[in-house]
């Protein structure tokens, strides 16, 4: 349940209704082609940059705290240079298939990932959730990202390599980071924030990275209603703070941004490359190609960013 001290955020923030009462997509509906267009203007170089981190066993998941249960990726060889006559000179080929958690690496939550007393975003029943999946806002709904992206770098706005575990990002270092890029944000932009957390994964500091992090606050949310953005994604694993902020509301950041703002919102994002990149050449926008895994019924989805420059 929402505490009562962040329900009239949740009704100033909430865009139900906004696209019509079927609406599934949320704030993905402001990604019109003025702002595909505006994305593709970015592209200058040709420069491209993996937004992903690797898709393998020994990822960010542990048996620790946080969230139970979700696997790291498992590969697995279905058969191995298999001859349909038996004749192995003649054509041969190989099968795989991967075991894994749909949050485990790199992804996108489905509108259907979070809720609150028994609702879903845009009023939709909870209900529709069940042991086969999502029957409305799955991650099939998302469809297409293309967009412009504007990297937020807080790290480097707050003058470190990464930010201290426990580090709340709200408005004001949003804000801040933003002056920095000398960007507008404008409706249907994508926002991606670094934090510098993936330094920890790279350090093989799994537990380190998972539980004690940075991550956005509830002042965040206004500012992402306010400035009507698409898609929001940091380089985190919970996202928001954790430990939460709030007493009671253990995710806050995710009910008001997936069931009242409908927010299509990313985690694992890797940005520390594009950052180095962006601080090279002084630009810090892009062109943003993010499209998830339909996978019907899903509540979250595999992706492999893109953003070219």
């Amino acid at each position: 349940m929402l505490p009562e001290e962040l329900k009239s955020l949740a009704a100033r923030v909430s865009n139900w209704g906004r696209w019509g009462t079927d609406d599934e997509r949320g704030t993905l509906n402001l990604i019109d082609a003025a702002a595909v267009l505006r994305g593709a203007a970015c592209v200058r170089r040709g420069a491209s940059f993996g937004l992903s981190v690797p898709m393998h066993v020994s990822g960010p998941q542990t048996d620790g705290p946080g969230a139970p249960g979700r696997m790291n990726p498992t590969l697995k060889m279905k058969y191995v240079n298999v001859s349909f006559t038996g004749d192995t000179d003649d054509f041969t080929t190989t099968d795989d298939l991967l075991e894994l958690s749909l949050q485990a690496a790199t992804h996108i939550d489905a509108l259907s990932h979070a809720g609150y007393e028994g609702l879903l975003y845009n009023n939709i029943a909870a209900s529709e959730i069940t042991v086969d999946g999502a029957a409305r806002l799955g991650i099939e709904k998302v469809g297409p990202i293309v967009t412009r992206g504007i990297l937020l770098d807080i790290a480097r706005s707050c003058g470190v390599d990464r930010l201290e575990a426990g580090t709340v990002i709200g408005s004001a270092q949003l804000d801040a980071a933003l002056a920095a890029t000398g960007i507008t944000v404008e409706p249907g932009d994508a926002v991606l924030v670094r934090t510098g957390q993936m330094a920890l994964l790279a350090e093989e500091r799994r537990d380190d990275y998972r539980i004690m992090a940075p991550g956005f606050g509830v002042s965040a949310v206004s500012w992402f209603r306010d400035h009507d953005i698409a898609l929001v994604a940091n380089d985190t694993y919970a996202f928001e703070i954790y430990p939460p902020e709030h007493k009671g509301a253990m995710m806050a950041v995710h009910m008001l941004d997936l069931r009242d703002i409908g927010l299509t919102q990313g985690q694992l994002w890797f940005l520390d490359d594009l950052a180095a990149d962006c601080v090279a050449d002084g630009v810090w926008e892009f062109l943003l190609c993010a499209t998830p895994l339909p996978v019907v019924g899903a509540v979250s989805g595999m992706v492999a960013p893109t953003a070219v420059k």
